[in-house]
C-alpha cells in the first residue's frame, strides 16, 4: 500500500507541474504531456489496488475510450473544438456519478460523512453532466441557443428541491432503496440540463468553465469515498482551477457568475438589438483595404470565431509576415471571452505559429487602439462592440471591450451584415471610421495578401 500511495503522490506532482506548464503557451504542450505522464502512472498503479476485480472489463472500457478519445482528437476541426471540451468535460462529471450510484447502491457499507460527501459528488457529477450535453448541443448548433418558459427559475429551483431532498432521503436512511437513488439521478440529470437551457450562447465559455469545475468537485468527492489519493487531488485541482478561471471569466465581463447563470444575456437581441442605430456599414474592396495597411505605421489585429470557422488563422499569419516585411508594426490583441471556450483564440493562433510575444491581452493592448492606424477584427463581434461602454439599457453594458472603436480606421472581415453569436447588433459597423469587407475570412484575406505583394 505505501508503494501504490508513494506513486499516487507522483502521479499528483505530475498533474500540478503539468497544468503549472500549461499557463505559459510556450509551455502548453510540455505541461500536456506530463499531466498525461501522471494520469497514466495514476492509472496503471489503481490495477494493484487490494480486492480490485473485473479486470477484463476495465482493460476493454480503456480501450474503448482511449480509441474514442485518439480518435476525435485527431480529426476534430479547431472551431469544434468548444463543444468537444464541453462534451469531454461533461464525461468526467458523468464518470463519477457513475461511481456515486454504485456506492450508493452499497449504502450502509459507509459512514454518515463518506455517504453524505458521494450524494455530493453524485448530485454535482450528475448536473454538471447533463448540463455539459445542452452546451455541446448549443455549441454544435443542435439546439436553440436559449430556451426559456414561463417561471423557468421557479420550475428550475423545484427540481434542485426534489434532488436535494431525495438526497437527504439517502443519506438519511444510509441504505436507500433503488427508487429513491433513480429519482435522485433523473432529478439531479433534469436541473443539470434546465440551468443550461436558457443560457444564451454568448455566456458559453463562463458556463463550460464551470461545469469544468463542478466536474472537478464532483471527482474529488468520490476520491473520499473510494479512499482514492490521486481521484482527490485530480479533482481538487480540476475543480480549483476550473472556478479560478470562471472567476476570470466572469470579470473579463464585468457580470458575477449569478447574472451569467440567470440573466437572459446572448438570447437573440435586447435593449442594444432595438435601439436606434445611426448611420450605415460601408463596404470595402480587398484592395483598398490592403492599401490601408500597406501605407500604416502600426495594425492590430483582432481575431474571433468568425476567423475560426474560415480557418483563416494561417492566411492571417502570412498577412502579418508580409506587413512587417514592409515596415508595418502588427499585434494581435485577444479578449479573455474570444471564441466558444477560453484560450480559444490563442490556441489557434499558436497553431498557425504566431510568436508569443505579439499576442496581447486586452489589458496589455487597449491603451494602444488610440494610436493605431489600421485595426484589424476578423469575425469577432461582441469582444468590440462600443454599446458596452456607451449603453446601458444594453445587456453587455459594463463589460470590458477591446477598444477598437478609437483606431484612427476600423477593417471588419465578415461574412455578411447579421448580428453576432449573442444577437446583439455592433454599432462597431456603423462608425465613421469603419470599413466592413464582406466575405469568407480566408478568401478575403487571401485577397489582402496577394494585393499587399502587387503594392
Amino acid at each position: 500500500m505505501a508503494f501504490i500511495q508513494l506513486c499516487y503522490f507522483a502521479a499528483a506532482v505530475l498533474f500540478i507541474l503539468g497544468l503549472k506548464r500549461m499557463s505559459s503557451p510556450k509551455s502548453a504542450r510540455s505541461g500536456i504531456v506530463w499531466a498525461g505522464a501522471g494520469m497514466l502512472v495514476a492509472t496503471l498503479i489503481t490495477f494493484f489496488t487490494p480486492g480490485m476485480s473485473n479486470y477484463l472489463l476495465i482493460l476493454i472500457a480503456i480501450g474503448v475510450g482511449s480509441y474514442v478519445a485518439w480518435k476525435s482528437g485527431k480529426t476534430v476541426a479547431m472551431t469544434d473544438m468548444p463543444q468537444m471540451i464541453a462534451i469531454y468535460n461533461g464525461m468526467g462529471g458523468g464518470a463519477a456519478a457513475c461511481i456515486a450510484a454504485v456506492e450508493l447502491l452499497k449504502g450502509g457499507e459507509h459512514g454518515f460523512a463518506v455517504l453524505l460527501l458521494g450524494v455530493l459528488g453524485a448530485l454535482i457529477g450528475a448536473v454538471s453532466f447533463s448540463g455539459s450535453v445542452v452546451a455541446w448541443a448549443k455549441l454544435d448548433g443542435r439546439m436553440k441557443k436559449a430556451i426559456r418558459f414561463p417561471n423557468q427559475k421557479l420550475v428550475n429551483l423545484a427540481v434542485f428541491a426534489l434532488a436535494l431532498l431525495f438526497g437527504l432521503i439517502i443519506v438519511g436512511k444510509g441504505h436507500a432503496g433503488a427508487f429513491t437513488i433513480i429519482v435522485f439521478f433523473l432529478a439531479a440529470l433534469a436541473f443539470g440540463a434546465m440551468m443550461a437551457l436558457p443560457i444564451g450562447g454568448a455566456d458559453m465559455p463562463v458556463v463550460i468553465s464551470l461545469f469544468n469545475a463542478f466536474t472537478g468537485l464532483a471527482v474529488a468527492f468520490e476520491g473520499f469515498v473510494l479512499q482514492n489519493a490521486a481521484m482527490i487531488i485530480a479533482g481538487t485541482v480540476v475543480g480549483a482551477a476550473g472556478t479560478l478561471l470562471t472567476q476570470l471569466m466572469a470579470k473579463a465581463m464585468n457580470r458575477p457568475i449569478s447574472n451569467v447563470l440567470f440573466s437572459n444575456f446572448g438570447g437573440g437581441g435586447g435593449a442594444a438589438a432595438e435601439e436606434e442605430i445611426t448611420g450605415s456599414m460601408k463596404a470595402s474592396e480587398p484592395m483598398d483595404a490592403a492599401v490601408q495597411m500597406c501605407y500604416a505605421a502600426k495594425v492590430i489585429i483582432v481575431p474571433g470565431y468568425g476567423l475560426a470557422v474560415a480557418q483563416a488563422q494561417h492566411k492571417v499569419w502570412e498577412l502579418a509576415e508580409l506587413l512587417e516585411e514592409r515596415g508595418v508594426e502588427v499585434k494581435f490583441a485577444i479578449h479573455p471571452v474570444a471564441g466558444r471556450m477560453p484560450g480559444h483564440m490563442n490556441v489557434l493562433l499558436a497553431e498557425a505559429g504566431v510568436p508569443y510575444d505579439k499576442i496581447f491581452d486586452l489589458d496589455e493592448i487597449n491603451n494602444e487602439f488610440a494610436s493605431t492606424d489600421v485595426s484589424l477584427v476578423i469575425g469577432a463581434n461582441d469582444v468590440v462592440n462600443p454599446v458596452a461602454k456607451s449603453n446601458p439599457d444594453s445587456p453587455i453594458y459594463g463589460m470590458p471591450i477591446l477598444n477598437v472603436d478609437q483606431s484612427r480606421n476600423v477593417l471588419v472581415i465578415k461574412r455578411g451584415q447579421g448580428a453576432g453569436f449573442s444577437g446583439i447588433e455592433n454599432h462597431l459597423f456603423y462608425l465613421d471610421n469603419t470599413r466592413m469587407v464582406y466575405g469568407d475570412a480566408q478568401k478575403v484575406v487571401a485577397e489582402l495578401i496577394a494585393h499587399v505583394k502587387a503594392l
